[in-house]
This record gives C-alpha cells, sequence and structure tokens, in this order.
C-alpha cells in the first residue's frame, strides 16, 4: 500500500508515562506543539493504541521502579521495546533503560548492558544548566541540529553502556558531554532513544529534536528493527 505523504497522515499518538517522576506538564505540550497527539499513561491500559511511548521523570531509580511496578508498567514497557515500538527515555527514563543504578543500589529494566554512575571528575554536582552535546555518529533524531548543539541538563548520574566502555566508542553512543569527565548524552538503538538532557526545556533545537522525533513515529521509521534486551 503507497503511504500518504507526512502531512496527510495522522497525528501520532505518544503515551507519556506518568509515575510522579517528572514534569508531565511541558513534554506534553512540547509534543503538541511540534505535532503529537499526547496522552498521560498512568495504567497500561493508557499504552493502548499509541505509536510510541515515552519515559520522562527526574530524581532517583529505586523509587521510581518502585512507582512503574506498583502502577504495573514495567512488563508492558520491556514488552513495548522487545516489540520493535519507538521508545524515548528522557534523563530518568534514559537510566532506567540499563541494568541498575550506582545511585541506589536499584535493578533497572536491563534493556542496555551497563550501570547509572555518578558523573566522574564533575566540577560541581547536581549538573544544571546549558552545555554541549557532541555527536559521535549521525541519526536523524538530530536532522538539522549543530553537532555541538547546546541542550538543557539536571542530573549528578548518567547511563554507562558497556560497549563504550574505555572510550571506545559502541554502536549505542549517539552523543557525548562534557562536564568534569565525558558522559553519554544521547544514545539510538534500533527502536529505542534515550536523552540525558531535556528536550522540552532546550528551546529551539529541543523542539527540532521533539519534531525530528514525531515525524520518524509518523513514517514508521523507528520500528524498522527490534531491540533485543541486554
Amino acid at each position: 500500500m503507497t503511504q500518504p505523504p507526512p502531512a496527510t497522515r495522522p497525528a501520532p499518538r505518544f503515551a507519556v508515562v506518568d509515575y510522579g517522576a517528572g514534569n508531565l506538564v511541558s513534554i506534553e505540550q512540547a509534543l503538541t506543539r511540534v505535532g503529537a497527539t499526547v496522552t498521560i499513561a498512568r495504567d497500561p491500559a493508557q499504552l493502548d493504541g499509541a505509536d510510541a511511548l515515552v519515559v520522562p521523570g527526574v530524581g532517583a531509580a529505586a523509587p521510581a521502579m518502585e512507582r512503574l511496578t506498583a502502577a504495573g508498567l514495567v512488563e508492558p514497557i520491556l514488552g513495548w521495546i522487545a516489540d520493535g515500538r519507538p521508545y524515548l527515555g528522557i534523563c530518568l527514563g534514559l537510566q532506567l533503560l540499563f541494568d541498575g543504578s550506582d545511585e541506589d543500589g536499584a535493578t533497572t529494566l536491563g534493556v542496555i548492558a551497563g550501570r547509572t554512575t555518578l558523573l566522574g571528575d564533575a566540577p560541581t554536582l547536581p549538573h544544571i544548566g546549558w552545555n554541549q552535546v557532541e555527536r559521535v555518529r549521525e541519526h536523524p533524531l538530530f536532522a538539522g541540529i549543530a553537532r555541538d548543539a547546546d541542550f538543557y541538563f539536571v542530573h549528578s548520574y548518567a547511563g554507562s553502556p558497556l560497549d563504550d566502555e574505555a572510550g571506545d566508542l559502541g554502536p549505542t553512543t549517539l552523543a557525548r558531554t562534557g562536564h568534569g569527565a565525558s558522559f553519554v548524552s544521547a544514545i539510538a538503538r534500533d527502536n529505542v532513544l534515550g536523552v540525558q538532557f531535556h528536550p522540552e526545556r532546550s528551546g529551539a533545537d529541543g523542539l527540532r529534536l521533539l519534531a525530528n522525533l514525531v515525524e520518524l513515529v509518523r513514517s514508521g521509521r523507528l520500528a524498522a528493527r527490534r531491540a533485543v534486551p541486554a
């Protein structure tokens, strides 16, 4: 069947997971502004009919996992990712993709091999404010955005993929940022995307990134392959 042009395709519906760990108003408004329809999902039934899943968040991994478990959302999120459906993790929503967190010893989703670790040699903690996101490979999520554009961060920990150990850039890492030692600030693996910064608080470039995501979902390009849990 011939696909209709992007302008005539229906707006994709994004389910934004509410587990008490993020400013949902900002991400909902930003996604709506760039052409998505948004459902705030507090239970698995509210994921039905969605085209993409966004897990935002601030805070620590252990209480986040407790809330997701209490809401019955852990298995649906893992099933969503395993089915090759588009996922974006923002800040804590990225960190939860790893095996565990050094912040509080929590076991997290285990989609990506590695751990969330404290920022190394950081001049200040938490790392708050604008900083450069330097891409190490190209990806359509960053289409039309300068290679060293600034985005807004609020965090003390960041995910460390095992395939990125010792500075060897593996297939998961998409971008890095320096705050003391360099840390992974964006990842991309098949249908799974994650950013350590907050695009909804990052001005025009943040909106452009979310608009790119909406178009990737609308066109079906992000769900072409399945991400196999590590």
